[in-house]
């Protein structure tokens, strides 16, 4: 059975509706024959149920057609059992058929004539780019050079805690460099809502609090922070220090704040912040849950950064966000984690 090339289609005549789309979910009906992507038409002729399109064996339809890469994954997901669609206008659903998707993917057991879609996948080569923007509730499919998979599912997660601290106001502070010290705080500053560092180390009991910049700002913001020259001072030397960046951190660590998560800094990590979700002690701390990095909303990652984040997150059973802080304050919450479909 062979393939006519037809612009940006395979069709294929005969009985190839019943023998590819029927049975195996393969193209789009076209009466008793079949219109095939070009990824679908290549995994044929690399099964040998197509012996050729326009007189071309795999290699040559390969090398006429540009689409080894998106063939590695798609090959990929039916070895593992999976039918799949490419992602084409007419073909899948509208929302399903946006430039930021390649292949749809149905759960097992199920194929285009059915409703319920298990993976919508971007196909990228680790030397591409991706923009932050268009990743959530995407899977992105990593082909190394060595034409290995990597699969990061990415999301839009609601980044949400139940820790719950009324602070008090007025507390003395002095700026130092790129930090301030509370010499008389409160305990329950430190004991109950995790601001700050114990100048005589995190064992000690009582004594002076160092707090970060960022921390500093959002106190001083919030009334809690009595310091010299009041919030510009502060913001002033934060940005001094970092630049725009300052003000994109300092939206997000207000924005976990307030929304109930602990971020403290994740440094030791590469990241901007670690975060916990619920502290009622220090001396009863559990482990953070999220490493978080701020970014502006129009970066575009690279699949290498992208993994080595999502690994380094794994490792220390963490997971990964993005915040995709725009200047106004806004923020766009990116989640990334490996999976195996």
């Amino acid at each position: 059975m062979e393939g006519t090339l037809d612009g940006g289609v395979v069709r294929v005549g005969g009985d190839a509706r019943q023998r590819f789309y029927d049975s195996s979910g393969y193209g789009r009906p076209d009466g008793s024959g079949v219109t095939l992507a070009p990824v679908e038409a290549a995994h044929l002729l690399f099964r040998d149920d197509l012996d050729a399109v326009d007189g071309m064996d795999l290699r040559e339809f390969l090398a006429a057609t540009d689409c080894v890469v998106r063939f590695l994954v798609y090959k990929d997901f039916r070895e593992r059992g999976f039918y799949l669609s490419p992602a084409r206008e007419g073909w899948v659903d509208a929302d399903d058929a946006r430039s930021t998707v390649d292949l749809v993917v149905y759960p097992q057991g199920n194929g285009p004539w059915d409703d319920e879609i298990a993976y919508r996948v971007r196909v990228v080569g680790e030397r591409e780019s991706v923009q932050a923007s268009d990743l959530g509730d995407v899977v992105l499919a990593v082909v190394d050079e060595e034409s290995e998979l990597t699969y990061l599912d990415t999301t839009r997660p609601e980044m949400v805690g139940s820790t719950d601290y009324e602070p008090p106001t007025g507390v003395a502070a002095d700026l130092l460099a790129d930090r301030t010290v509370l010499w008389n705080p409160p305990d329950d500053l430190y004991e109950q809502a995790f601001y700050g560092q114990r100048l005589a180390g995190r064992g000690a009991e009582g004594g002076p609090l160092q707090l970060s910049l960022v921390e500093t700002a959002f106190l001083v913001r919030e009334g809690v922070l009595d310091i010299d020259g009041g919030a510009q001072t502060v913001l002033e030397r934060g940005r001094r220090v970092e630049g725009e960046r300052f003000d994109r951190r300092l939206a997000v660590y207000a924005a976990l704040r307030r929304s109930g998560l602990v971020p403290k800094t994740g440094f030791k990590f590469g990241a901007d912040f670690r975060t916990y979700s619920n502290v009622e002690s220090v001396a009863n701390l559990g482990h953070s849950e999220f490493l978080v990095r701020v970014l502006p909303p129009d970066y575009a990652f690279g699949p290498r950064e992208l993994s080595l984040d999502v690994r380094l997150a794994g490792g220390v059973h963490k997971r990964m966000v993005f915040a995709l802080t725009h200047m106004n304050g806004d923020i766009d919450w990116l989640a990334v984690e490996r999976i195996t479909p």
